[in-house]
């Protein structure tokens, strides 16, 4: 058994499973009433931290594959970032059904009014299209570059979930700035990268030349 079929046979079961720990932790809470003085708030707090950790993630597996050259690793990229929709979805709807009953116009004042809502609002929007063009069908759809362009986006959803955890916590704000840290680097790599390829590109003599 290959390297890559051992990660899609064995560990991306294991994996997926795993990633559904958080969500099972809810249920089990709920259901044992064991969610603290404010199930809401811990529902809240639950969902969006374990939105930002997937999408730091998914920002994370291509770094990690150029670090180390274990290229099967990306097989784990699109479960990352659509497990990172389903938690952004599971926070948006605790804040959407249980704090304001279904009634968009309040979450829409809350969109205009409060900075941090504002960016969490961003952030969970922009994963839409990311989470609904993230098969094989779609990428043959809007071509390789097209698609790599729209998933970009994955980009300003990390930022604007950083600037959302960062602006909400009115305190202690060590927790967001790791993760602003961390967002940061990951970014800052692929820029350096980038920069590095068309810089080797540039190195290389055009035909016809010395």
């Amino acid at each position: 058994m290959t390297s890559t079929t051992a990660v899609r046979r064995v560990v991306k079961p294991v994996v997926f499973l795993a990633s559904l720990g958080p969500f099972a932790w809810l249920v089990y809470g709920a259901f044992w009433g064991d969610l603290g003085v404010n199930p809401v708030e811990t529902i809240t707090n639950h969902t969006g931290i374990w939105t930002l950790r997937f999408i730091v993630i998914t920002l994370a597996i291509t770094p990690v594959r150029w670090l180390t050259g274990f290229n099967p690793i990306i097989h784990f990229r699109r479960m990352a970032g659509l497990f990172a929709f389903f938690y952004g979805s599971l926070h948006f709807l605790t804040y959407f059904v249980l704090d304001h009953s279904l009634m968009f116009a309040g979450v829409w004042d809350d969109v205009v009014k409060r900075p941090y809502i504002t960016a969490g609002f961003t952030a969970f929007v922009l994963m839409i299209p990311l989470a609904l063009t993230s098969s094989q069908g779609w990428i043959r759809r809007l071509g390789g570059r097209t698609w790599n362009l729209l998933h970009r986006l994955i980009y300003i959803t990390a930022i604007a979930a950083v600037l959302h955890y960062l602006w909400k916590v009115k305190l202690d704000t060590t927790n967001p700035m790791y993760y602003a840290a961390i967002v940061g680097v990951l970014l800052a790599a692929r820029v350096w990268r980038r920069a590095r390829q068309a810089s080797l590109a540039a190195r290389v003599p055009v035909r016809g030349e010395a």
